[in-house]
């Protein structure tokens, strides 16, 4: 419930935390009807989204990984295995099986609508044509193109909403060439552990 909102308001203030901390350049922004941002989800749109994101930051040789949390993980698996630019991933409480974590398509559209992302409810898309466009994404298919390049997975030992064998899923996608971190207590809800931002910013310095 509300999950947009409240990606919209923390997400600035980790990039700000990781910035200070790292010595990175760190972008965030609001994906399509995130917070106050214009439009509606879809999967399609927040991979467009995430784009002209990388397109707005590129500059001369300058070395990019992206981050995410949950579907924002598979996401960014998803422009990585397409955009070369992308140099590494990190992703937490990401979603292997994007068909089970949509459940059903009226139960997924109705998940969407409550979490805050719809901007104009005539964009929405139909309940079949929306769960089949985030089930494009394929985390498993685009996770095994990525090597060599730099990933960590991280996830949260007693996560509910996606589960733990989602990140060893995506390491053997991954054929094994990825960091896997399982934080102990952890739920879903990452963005503020700070265990997982101490594990973000190694990952960061080896990078």
């Amino acid at each position: 419930m509300g999950m947009g909102r409240q990606a919209a308001g923390l997400l600035p203030e980790l990039a700000e935390h990781l910035a200070n901390e790292s010595g990175w350049v760190v972008a965030t922004g609001t994906l399509s009807g995130v917070g106050g941002s214009t439009g509606t989800f879809s999967g399609t749109q927040w991979r467009n989204d995430l784009t002209q994101i990388l397109n707005r930051i590129e500059e001369g040789e300058r070395r990019i990984s992206l981050a995410g949390f949950g579907f924002g993980g598979s996401l960014a698996l998803a422009v990585a295995a397409q955009d070369d630019r992308v140099r590494g991933v990190a992703t937490f409480a990401a979603p292997a099986h994007l068909d089970k974590w949509c459940s059903s398509a009226e139960e997924f559209r109705r998940a969407v609508q409550v979490a805050g992302v719809v901007g104009d409810e005539s964009e929405l898309l139909d309940a079949a044509a929306l769960r089949d466009d985030v089930l494009a994404i394929d985390p498993m298919g685009a996770i095994a193109t990525i090597p060599p390049r730099r990933l960590l997975i991280g996830h949260g030992a007693d996560d509910i909403e996606v589960p733990v064998g989602d990140a060893r899923d995506l390491l053997a996608s991954a054929e094994g060439r990825a960091e896997l971190r399982i934080i102990q207590g952890a739920g879903h809800q990452l963005r503020a552990d700070p265990r997982m931002v101490a594990t973000l910013l190694g990952w960061l310095d080896r990078h």
